[in-house]
């Protein structure tokens, strides 16, 4: 119960004794006024005895609203919540109808004589706690969509985080530097190959500037950006990598967050050594379940560790409550990206 009530502060304690007194003030009122009696006899012992029914009551409909969250929530079966929710009302009453007795009759041995009956004492059970139980389900629901609000505005503002750095890293100098100097060799060496490195730069940047506004896109979309990017990587490493994709299936129209396969790559490059006599080999399966890519592990002593990587990469698919899976196995790095939409 400490547990659950952990996120309220003396005010929300304070609030809940007083408001449960003057409700048990109320209900010591009706029910003096259903059985005709006298309202000042033993005041005190009445309002004492309403009050421990009313928190009893708050305390168990409180639990009792905390184990239908869990285990059956408005969103799996609102008319099996409703039922559950008035089976567990009718449960609470006879149990504490079944104590009163129990305590009145057999431990302070009051004659039955001149009390309520048992219809008498179950309708006014019942009365007292539907409208305690129904508090409690709107607070829950209050608290449950400043939660959501809360939960929105905060994934809203991961998803600018993402791009704001995913455009950081697509256009930091040191990726500039690097396609510059490919080019500038280009243009004296290889003309014609100068002319399609710059295409496949441009059509690599039109790429990350066309994502602004989205989430997610096809595993054909970013594949078919992918080729530019490894274009400009063949032209600056040549012969030394390899790169080869896998399709077993027909998967490509299901979706993955943007830019996923080009960081993953960035990541490949930026910690692994890549040369004609050891050539690093890359490879992409694009299964039923994930996306894999693959790569051997040839670490090199001074990776760049700045820009966005694969814990930004985690972040957006935990937003979209999928998980990455990463396989270090001492030769191979492998990281398996789940699809976010199918």
């Amino acid at each position: 119960m400490i547990r659950q009530i952990s996120g309220f502060n003396v005010k929300h304690v304070f609030i809940f004794i007083f408001s449960s007194l003057l409700y048990a003030l109320c209900q010591m009122l009706l029910s003096n006024i259903v059985m005709e009696d006298d309202l000042w006899e033993k005041f005190a012992v009445q309002l004492t005895a309403h009050y421990i029914v009313v928190f009893t009551m708050c305390v168990v409909d409180y639990n009792l609203l905390i184990f239908l969250n869990k285990h059956l929530p408005y969103s799996r079966n609102i008319l099996y919540r409703i039922a559950a929710d008035l089976a567990g009302l009718i449960l609470i009453c006879l149990t504490l109808i079944w104590l009163f007795d129990f305590t009145i009759y057999n431990i302070l041995l009051v004659p039955a004589a001149g009390l309520p009956s048992f219809a008498t004492k179950f309708a006014l059970g019942m009365l007292t706690n539907t409208p305690i139980l129904l508090v409690f389900e709107l607070i829950y629901y209050f608290r449950s969509e400043q939660k959501a609000i809360a939960d929105s505005e905060k994934a809203k503002r991961e998803v600018l985080l993402f791009q704001h750095e995913t455009l950081k890293a697509q256009i930091n100098p040191h990726f500039l530097f690097n396609s510059l100097n490919v080019l500038s060799s280009l243009i004296y060496l290889n003309p014609q190959n100068a002319n399609k490195f710059t295409k496949a730069l441009s059509k690599s940047y039109r790429y990350v500037l066309s994502l602004n506004q989205r989430t997610a896109v096809t595993v054909a979309e970013e594949m078919e950006a992918l080729d530019s990017y490894i274009f400009l990587m063949q032209m600056r490493f040549e012969n030394a990598f390899t790169f080869k994709v896998h399709k077993p299936g027909a998967f490509e129209s299901n979706k993955i967050v943007p830019l996923t396969m080009q960081l993953l790559l960035e990541n490949v490059f930026k910690h692994n050594v890549a040369t004609e006599e050891a050539p690093l080999d890359i490879q992409i399966t694009i299964g039923s379940e994930y996306v894999t890519v693959e790569n051997q592990v040839q670490p090199t002593s001074n990776a760049d560790k700045s820009g966005i990587g694969l814990k930004y990469l985690k972040k957006q698919y935990e937003l979209h409550g999928k998980e990455i899976v990463v396989e270090h196995t001492g030769s191979q790095f492998i990281v398996k990206v789940p699809y976010i939409q199918p």
